[in-house]
């Protein structure tokens, strides 16, 4: 049976947690451009989750380092909004509840943080993830909120919490 662990980022994550990231983009063969895969803080997770508001979490199934998932508050979201960030796993990892188990986490890590709304950025080609999106309470936009810099993602969720 597989054993899945969540647990919070540490610094020597941040290697194993930058390819995981990028392999979901291969394995969905998802553009790069304007996404996370080109941003510079996917190399320095640890870092960029070092601050007051923000929180990562990262799975282990069977004692390997397989997915992530967090909150950030990024610039100019309406207040008492955060966003969920940087959610990839390994294929290994699909499908077994991991995955869910993270953005459980995630979620109620931002209402422990005080948060009132759950801002979420995607593209078409992870329609599994949205999937997974709209059956835990998010709802569509039809414009980005807050400034990601992700200007390639092109979906657009919030759950209120």
């Amino acid at each position: 049976m597989d054993k899945i662990f969540i647990r919070k980022i540490k610094q020597s994550d941040n290697i194993s947690l930058a390819k995981i990231i990028r392999q979901a983009f291969h394995d969905f063969n998802v553009p790069a451009r304007g996404t996370v895969y080109e941003d510079p803080t996917t190399d320095e997770m640890f870092e960029w989750f070092d601050i007051k508001g923000a929180g990562c979490w990262v799975a282990e199934l069977n004692n390997e380092i397989v997915g992530c998932c967090g909150i950030y508050p990024t610039s100019n979201l309406p207040e008492g909004c955060v966003e969920l960030v940087k959610f990839y796993m390994l294929s290994k990892a699909r499908g077994k509840g991991t995955g869910k188990l993270l953005m459980e986490k995630s979620i109620r890590s931002a209402k422990e943080m005080g948060y009132r709304q759950v801002y979420i950025e995607s593209l078409p080609e992870f329609d599994k993830a949205v999937n997974i999106y709209v059956a835990q309470g998010f709802r569509s936009l039809s414009h980005p909120l807050g400034n990601s810099g992700h200007t390639g993602c092109t979906v657009w969720m919030v759950k209120e919490l």
